[in-house]
């Protein structure tokens, strides 16, 4: 997969946040979005997201510019009233949801999931579907706060219960509950060799 637009060259570690643009979630939430944020930027990750100002996208996208790391937003032209535009980083104007995903997966080398709506779920089962089919290896951790993705993870265990998934599969992903265990999994994910040469 290429990517259709320029991207400023960056030859450090990216992790990808997916994660709700709502701004009518728990305030938590939000707390803990800019707190990964800013602990990104601390760690040295770029953070590669949705491109909005708004809801946990914005919190975390703002935390992270503000303690002075990089961020990429990526986001489709359909979507800058919606999400509001947050254009103080370096920000892509796509043509498709297709495009963005595309991108954000193709700068980043792991996956962090944070609570968010159905989007959200798009963007993570699709990321699994192709760990699943073995078309990377790069982590995927969910931020499991207040026991958000257990929903999802027991859908998961059902189907490996009835066959549907290998058991291997629970490896495909990590499960934190807190922002401190997710920035730990990602710096212990950064010293897997395989990371350096995963990004497509």
């Amino acid at each position: 997969m290429s990517s259709p637009v320029a991207i400023q060259p960056f030859d450090g570690q990216s992790v990808c946040l997916f994660c709700g643009s709502s701004d009518l979630s728990d305030p938590a939430y939000t707390a803990a979005a800019r707190a990964f944020g800013e602990q990104t930027a601390r760690a040295g990750w770029r953070l590669v997201y949705g491109g909005g100002g708004v809801g946990l996208m914005g919190a975390s996208a703002r935390a992270a510019h503000e303690a002075g790391g990089r961020v990429l937003g990526v986001m489709p032209g359909f979507l800058r009233s919606r999400e509001r535009l947050f254009d103080e980083v370096e920000t892509l104007i796509v043509p498709s949801m297709h495009d963005r995903k595309t991108i954000m997966y193709d700068q980043s080398d792991a996956f962090v999931v944070a609570p968010g709506g159905v989007g959200t779920l798009e963007e993570v089962i699709e990321v699994l579907s192709w760990k699943r089919l073995d078309l990377h290896s790069k982590p995927v951790i969910f931020l499991n706060l207040n026991g958000f993705w257990e929903p999802l993870l027991a859908v998961m265990e059902h189907s490996i219960a009835e066959g549907m998934t290998p058991a291997s599969f629970r490896e495909a992903w990590v499960v934190c509950d807190t922002v401190e265990a997710a920035i730990a999994a990602m710096q212990g994910a950064a010293d897997m060799p395989h990371l350096q040469h995963d990004r497509r």
